[in-house]
């Protein structure tokens, strides 16, 4: 049992999310509008940090991916098929305490593919044939 005080890891929050107003139960995704990227980034930070052992944190429960995803147009990305979970200065305390990520996750199942990221592939790839042909083959045509 580590001994953290919740104060620190409000100020951690505040200081990694740059957010002024950070209180024990803000919703670092959905509240502090901390994200992506940035949210992965923190909880790294978090981990390192806290020495959190993080081998059991499931991202898509807590945040969306970062940037466009096209495909989520037609298939939902892992963050669309569960049930959001809010992490909380609160909740990074406890664990922090524990020192490990003891979030027990609800029964849920992910496709064996991420087929909204099959779908970017396919857009991107669509688009670039149309730019070769557009900038290239026509010319010889």
């Amino acid at each position: 049992m580590n001994n953290y005080l919740l104060t620190d890891i409000i100020s951690f929050v505040a200081e990694g999310t740059v957010s002024k107003k950070v209180y024990e139960n803000s919703d670092i995704d959905r509240d502090l509008r901390w994200t992506g990227y940035d949210f992965d980034e923190l909880m790294i930070k978090y981990s390192e940090h806290y020495q959190v052992d993080m081998s059991s944190y499931l991202w898509y429960f807590h945040h969306a991916e970062e940037g466009n995803n096209f495909g989520s147009a037609f298939f939902r990305a892992p963050n669309e098929l569960v049930e959001h979970i809010p992490v909380t200065p609160k909740l990074l305390f406890e664990f922090a305490q524990k020192g490990k990520w003891d979030l027990d996750y609800p029964e849920h199942t992910l496709p064996k593919r991420r087929y909204d990221l099959i779908a970017n592939g396919v857009f991107w790839l669509v688009l670039l044939l149309i730019m070769i042909w557009y900038f290239i083959v026509r010319r010889w045509l």
